[in-house]
């Protein structure tokens, strides 16, 4: 008898690679985001939350503009090829994703940093808590 897990079949490996490959176009995560920061990253990361809490604690490097405050003007300063990766809370928030949708309506490249402060924490990193938010 089938469990909960197995009662639906997985789907067969062609469309299994398929899927699982695309989410790489549209996430990354906290290591590999750490990892590149250390050395030398090729995308802007965004922290989408609120000033108050980004001043109570970010990632390093993260520039903080609020989900609902990326607007074109905004982002004049980059070039329009520019990488931006979001994140918010964690796996509980949305607001990397609207972020991330902001973005994409605008034209620009962006992905999600996966699990967000709460991920960036499970992983042992650190938190900038001082820097002033924009």
């Amino acid at each position: 008898m089938p469990t909960a897990v197995t009662a639906v079949p997985p789907a067969p490996s062609a469309l299994a690679c398929e899927r699982f490959a695309a989410e790489f176009a549209f996430e990354t995560d906290c290591w590999d985001v750490h990892d590149a920061l250390a050395h030398g990253a090729d995308f802007v990361l965004l922290d989408v939350r609120g000033p108050a809490l980004f001043a109570a604690g970010h990632v390093p490097g993260a520039i903080n503009l609020p989900h609902g405050k990326i607007v074109r003007s905004k982002l004049e300063h980059w070039p329009e090829h520019t990488v931006f990766v979001t994140y918010c809370a964690g796996p509980h928030c949305n607001g990397a994703a609207r972020g991330a949708l902001r973005l994409a309506e605008l034209g620009r490249p962006v992905k999600i940093m996966a699990g967000g402060i709460t991920g960036w924490l499970d992983e042992g990193f650190e938190l900038a808590r001082t820097g002033a938010a924009s």
